[in-house]
């Protein structure tokens, strides 16, 4: 039995390159990284491109979580403190990403 995919949404895009969305392409990974210090979010899970640079934040809030996703705050205990997800789809503001399944899983 396949395990239920859980997609995510990123935001803060332009917060980390003048770039924004334009860096980003369908199909690559980036790493979640569990932010246990970030003062302003309690469950903020920041996100990584290939190149080690901040890519943004999966969002937390419900005007920011895009429909059908899951925000930081219902998947932070169900991930590792460092764990990875591959981008499915791609707007101007935010990606929508397929957290990856842990092999063995």
């Amino acid at each position: 039995m396949k395990k239920e995919e859980k997609y995510i949404t990123i935001n803060h895009l332009d917060d980390y390159s003048p770039m924004g969305y334009t860096r980003f392409r369908v199909g690559q990974q980036l790493k979640l990284q569990k932010e246990k210090d970030n003062c302003y979010d309690d469950e903020a899970i920041a996100v990584f491109d290939d190149n080690g640079s901040r890519a943004g934040y999966v969002a937390n809030s419900v005007s920011t979580v895009a429909r059908g996703t899951f925000s930081a705050g219902r998947i932070y205990d169900q991930i590792e403190d460092e764990d990875s997800c591959t981008i499915r789809f791609i707007t101007e503001d935010v990606l929508i990403a397929q957290i990856n399944e842990k092999k063995g899983n």
